[in-house]
């Protein structure tokens, strides 16, 4: 694919493509840290119940049912919680919130208080039953913490820190696929990595499963594109693409249909394999990568069976959540089968799977012209590149045209693994969703389609401004977008900053 940009010219001629992505790694980290240290504990999108799932891990006590909180993560969760993201200041004596009171009370004397009989040490859990592996890594990732003399709030932060080499080893992951995807587009080649490096998704910001899926899957992604590429898939690439999907289930049951379209696109190569008479190529490496992704997922399966009587661990949540299942002649009354309920349904899912869920005085955390852009050039840039894939004049090899079919179907199974779930339950008396808003518009459950997502993204974007001529004014035209979004985020998040409960008033 040729483009005005596939030379050296431009912008960025004089620098080294890999010098200048280490600075985007550095950036990303950066900003990571910023915005992590001004949140307060605990964030509205269920951080304490993933705080409390780390502590449990680090301790090497993953839940054996459905339980409770444990009692020192719910003392915790008290004591350094602020009520800044459900509460408003006026519902406060004299009109402002209380100093944060682990200003004048130990975690220690905290913990020697009896808590009352509301406290989350009596409620259950709602994440026991979900899948392991961040849990794991975040609660080794803890003890180092422990090892280094943290404690208390500094622990805390300390997990969410975590997040920090995960945007940058994910933001060097976008530009291994850009490079590989686009290997003749410098300016879709580095969009990539540009865009993971200021994608402002509020789920970096927490202590959350989530972080995990962009960069598991993203990683599993990298190996189905070299998949394409060749017609001598090599064990290894079977093994470590195998291993990938695993990773991907084993962090978040949302990346099922991930998992799914990813073993679909092995199946339909190694029959093109195995009909063009490559048997062996068309045998080992797709042999290898179902062993190396179905022991580890069989074995939590079994686990999750034996253990929660479901073998994705999902049926203990959706109980504990108060959700039940529809008849299936039911689903076709739902309002996502109207225009005003599927545009709902849309608008606040691509809005938050750019920006984000986190709210503040019961507010979202959004800006309704940027939340636009958000939803409507994640329609039409993924649309232009759709389009583009039936212009036979595009020029561009079988292999890369099915790397962007691959592209849209991750990213369409991940949306269509939702609408399905929104249709198909009664959510009773649950706040989110409710029967008055009976949509899972939650776009962090999207984020392991981030790297395919951002793929389609420039690859539309790139076809748009192809009257565009100059790299340099396509490379404007990018920067003017991500200057966007990073002084979108800055202007709503503003408020986090003057908090007295976070990292910068310890």
């Amino acid at each position: 694919m040729k483009t005005a940009d596939a030379n050296s010219s431009g912008p960025f001629s004089r620098w080294n493509e890999k010098w200048l992505v280490f600075l985007l790694c550095g950036a990303a980290g950066l900003r990571v840290f910023i915005y992590a240290s001004a949140f307060p504990f605990f964030n509205n999108v269920d951080e304490g119940a993933h705080f409390d799932m780390v502590v449990k891990y680090s301790r090497l006590r993953p839940p054996p049912a459905m339980e409770n909180f444990r009692p020192d993560s719910a003392a915790w969760i008290a004591l350094f919680g602020s009520p800044e993201y459900l509460h408003t200041p006026d519902e406060f004596p004299g009109g402002k919130f209380r100093s944060p009171p682990w200003h004048y009370i130990s975690a220690s004397e905290f913990l020697q208080i009896p808590q009352p009989a509301t406290s989350l040490a009596f409620s259950p859990n709602c994440e026991s039953t979900s899948a392991p592996l961040y849990y794991a890594v975040a609660g080794m990732w803890m003890d180092v913490g422990r090892w280094c003399g943290l404690e208390d709030i500094r622990l805390f932060y300390w997990i969410r820190f975590l997040n920090i080499p995960l945007i940058a080893a994910l933001v060097w992951m976008g530009y291994a696929a850009g490079r590989m995807i686009f290997p003749g587009c410098r300016f879709s080649r580095l969009g990539v990595p540009l865009l993971l490096a200021f994608f402002p998704q509020d789920i970096y910001y927490s202590i959350q499963s989530d972080v995990l899926s962009p960069l598991c899957f993203g990683a599993a992604f990298l190996g189905l594109v070299r998949w394409l590429q060749t017609d001598a898939p090599s064990p290894q690439l079977g093994a470590l693409t195998g291993l990938a999907l695993a990773a991907a289930w084993l962090v978040k049951a949302s990346n099922l249909p991930l998992v799914a379209v990813a073993v679909l696109a092995v199946i339909i190569k190694s029959s093109s394999l195995a009909r063009a008479g490559k048997l062996s190529a068309a045998l080992a490496a797709p042999g290898l990568l179902l062993l190396c992704a179905a022991l580890p997922i069989g074995a939590w399966c079994l686990w999750s069976q034996h253990a929660y009587g479901d073998i994705t661990g999902a049926s203990p949540k959706i109980h504990s959540l108060g959700w039940t299942r529809k008849p299936f002649l039911d689903w076709w009354r739902h309002p996502i089968f109207t225009p005003s309920g599927l545009r709902t349904f849309w608008t606040e899912l691509m809005a938050s799977f750019w920006r984000g869920e986190f709210v503040w005085g019961r507010r979202r955390l959004a800006l309704p012209a940027v939340d636009a852009f958000y939803w409507i050039s994640s329609l039409l840039l993924p649309g232009v590149a759709v389009a583009g894939l039936f212009w036979r004049c595009s020029g561009i090899p079988a292999w890369q045209r099915q790397a962007f079919w691959l592209s849209l179907c991750c990213f369409a199974a991940a949306v269509a693994f939702l609408a399905l779930n929104s249709i198909a339950f009664d959510f009773g008396t649950c706040v989110y969703p409710s029967p008055d808003y009976p949509y899972l518009a939650s776009g962090r459950l999207l984020c392991g389609a981030l790297i395919p997502f951002l793929v389609l993204y420039l690859r539309g974007l790139d076809c748009a401004l192809r009257p565009v001529k100059s790299g340099a004014a396509r490379m404007v035209v990018l920067a003017g977008i991500v200057l966007l979004i990073a002084i979108s985020e800055l202007a709503a998040r503003l408020p986090a900053f003057s908090s007295e409960y976070n990292w910068f008033h310890l």
